[in-house]
């Protein structure tokens, strides 16, 4: 069992063996659940969907224009946070 200190303002550290465990790299978020009788369940947070989710995302949305890689981009993008 793994013992953390919690700060001035309410934060708690995991360490980095704690973060590999969970899989998890900076940038990555995780999820907190509560349970009863004061206890906690930390689980990496994973995306939902599936590949085959963004199949004919972008079907009519070009009006058969090309778009640049950074527009592609931002559509990507807009796609997975709305599946968020």
């Amino acid at each position: 069992m793994s013992t953390l200190t919690v700060t001035a303002k309410g934060q708690v550290t995991l360490r980095k063996d704690l973060l590999e465990h969970l899989g998890v790299n900076p940038g990555d978020k995780i999820s907190i659940q509560k349970l009863p009788g004061g206890r906690v369940e930390v689980k990496a947070a994973r995306p939902d969907g599936k590949i085959s989710d963004a199949f004919g995302f972008l079907k009519g949305k070009t009006n058969n224009q090309s778009l640049s890689i950074e527009e592609m981009n931002e559509v990507i993008a807009d796609g997975w946070a709305g599946k968020r």
